[in-house]
């Protein structure tokens, strides 16, 4: 199995890069189900915005399609077979200020409860000797199936809020076989670099 891979991004559009690799790994603080090199990226307006914060924002949980991302089309990143879909979880509500809090007291639950519970839909796609996942996907958006030869670009879903996830997102890892729970994480690139926290990729049509 190779122990890194480039890949290009797999969105178009503005997004903002968090939890990186490049600022710590393991990179979302826990090395379990080969999340160590795993990197999120976070959609955003043109003016590099989520969703605008307001007193209601600090008191309770928002709906997902508040979000400037929600729905939008996630790319594959490369080319290769797609191994595994999930495309059941539902889109939840989404977690700042206050909720966020208690949201991150059922951390232990999620985890528990297995990788799926974590990634939420999902798509696996292998390529070049290790399998990338592109995880948190709206529900009923995924458009391949297991089987499926896909090439850098092609539509998989959509950019949603399952698993475990405080607001629409897509979360990307590169890992070393098709069982997550017993693989380990593969080093991932993107145009042959790694995007820092806070830098917003733009990626036009």
């Amino acid at each position: 199995m190779t122990s890194s891979i480039d890949l290009e991004y797999p969105f178009v559009g503005r997004w903002l890069t968090q939890n990186s690799p490049a600022n710590r790994v393991p990179s979302h603080g826990t090395t379990l189900f080969a999340t160590s090199y795993a990197v999120d990226f976070v959609p955003v307006s043109a003016a590099g915005h989520t969703a605008p914060i307001t007193f209601a924002t600090l008191t309770r949980p928002e709906p997902p399609g508040k979000f400037p991302g929600f729905g939008r089309p996630l790319l594959a990143p490369a080319d290769g077979i797609v191994v595994a879909t999930h495309d059941t979880e539902p889109d939840h509500v989404a977690f700042r200020g206050l909720p966020s809090i208690s949201y991150a007291l059922t951390q232990k639950l999620r985890t528990k409860a297995g990788w799926v519970a974590l990634a939420g839909n999902h798509v696996l796609i292998e390529s070049n000797g290790c399998v990338v996942a592109l995880c948190h996907l709206q529900r009923g958006s995924i458009e391949v199936r297991s089987g499926q030869r896909v090439h850098v670009g092609d539509v998989l879903g959509h950019c949603g809020n399952s698993g475990n996830s405080t607001e629409p997102h897509v979360h990307v890892q590169a890992i070393d076989d098709r069982n997550v729970e017993h693989a380990n994480a593969v080093r991932l690139s993107f145009r042959a670099a790694l995007p820092r926290n806070g830098v917003i990729i733009d990626i036009s049509e």
